[in-house]
């Protein structure tokens, strides 16, 4: 679940991580950023932390976790996305969405969005807001923050992905995912998964969605929606990467990340990381993944 909430690194050595490495490979390290560390985002240098009990995010070099700044934005921040030349964060309880320059963390503007967004994505043009209590997902021009169109989605959405062709949403409380044309918003389905869905991922055939309450991944085709799958792991599944073999996920209760064989869900590894893991990416080399309660961001390479 999002943690809404108000704690220490160690450091380990960098290398880099293959996506066939073994658990037993991975090296860890851990970078201190701010409080509440829970949404990630990637500008191809470096990595956006958003820090949602001191509403900020911090800049950090993915080729070492060096501090490059952290940067003030809106209440309760909780998710990040670049655009290609800056970076936006849905700040939950102003109902906003603050824009910043990647390139110095300068703030360009604080945007409306809907009700309590969380979830954001961009689709190449447009940035795709989910609006929690407002049950409807925005569509954004990232030029100068003009609301395109807003549309109806499930219950309680959280997450938002775009998949190269469609929009999806996590719908936590309809326990499932709605599939949106990003052209004009028309709904192509709406599809049922596990109990309280939250992450979402895409391996570049299926999606893949974690049930945050019956603890298991959904695994959909996503040209037709259809299950292939459900896949059992830990306590709290978060939110979801891919690195080009494999499934990645963080468990909030175990304080693991697991990872799955996206071929057919079977267990691949697991490694303990901080307190309450939440959002995990890939940088093309490295996972990295916020510990919330640990005020730190844990970066899983391999080996040499």
């Amino acid at each position: 679940m999002r943690r809404l909430l108000v704690t220490i690194a160690v450091a380990f050595t960098l290398v880099v991580i293959s996506p066939q490495a073994n658990a037993a490979d991975a090296v860890l390290q851990n970078f201190p950023v701010g409080y509440g560390p829970i949404g990630l985002a990637f500008d191809g240098a470096n990595i956006w932390v958003v820090n949602q009990n001191d509403r900020t995010v911090t800049k950090l070099r993915a080729i070492d976790g060096a501090n490059q700044g952290t940067f003030r934005v809106g209440r309760t921040p909780l998710e990040a996305a670049y655009d290609g030349a800056n970076i936006w964060v849905t700040n939950f309880l102003d109902d906003t969405v603050t824009k910043l320059r990647a390139s110095d963390g300068a703030v360009l503007g604080t945007f409306p969005a809907g009700a309590t967004p969380t979830g954001i994505a961009f689709d190449g043009t447009s940035l795709w807001i989910a609006n929690q209590s407002a049950n409807t997902v925005t569509k954004l021009r990232p030029s100068d923050g003009t609301i395109e169109a807003t549309y109806n989605v499930g219950s309680n959405p959280v997450f938002v992905l775009f998949d190269g062709t469609n929009i999806w949403r996590t719908n936590s409380l309809s326990n499932n995912v709605t599939k949106l044309r990003p052209s004009d918003g028309t709904v192509l389905g709406t599809f049922n998964v596990g109990t309280g869905p939250e992450g979402i991922g895409f391996d570049g055939v299926h999606i893949w969605v974690s049930n945050n309450i019956s603890n298991d991944l959904t695994q959909l085709l996503a040209s037709d929606g259809t299950v292939l799958g459900t896949f059992p792991v830990g306590d709290g599944p978060q939110e979801i990467a891919f690195d080009g073999n494999n499934i990645w996920v963080p468990m909030e209760s175990d304080n693991t990340v697991w990872r799955l064989h996206a071929n057919d869900g079977r267990l691949h590894g697991q490694l303990r990381v901080g307190r309450s893991p939440q959002a995990i990416l890939y940088d093309g080399q490295s996972m990295w993944v916020s510990d919330f309660d640990s005020n730190a961001v844990t970066k899983i390479s391999r080996q040499p």
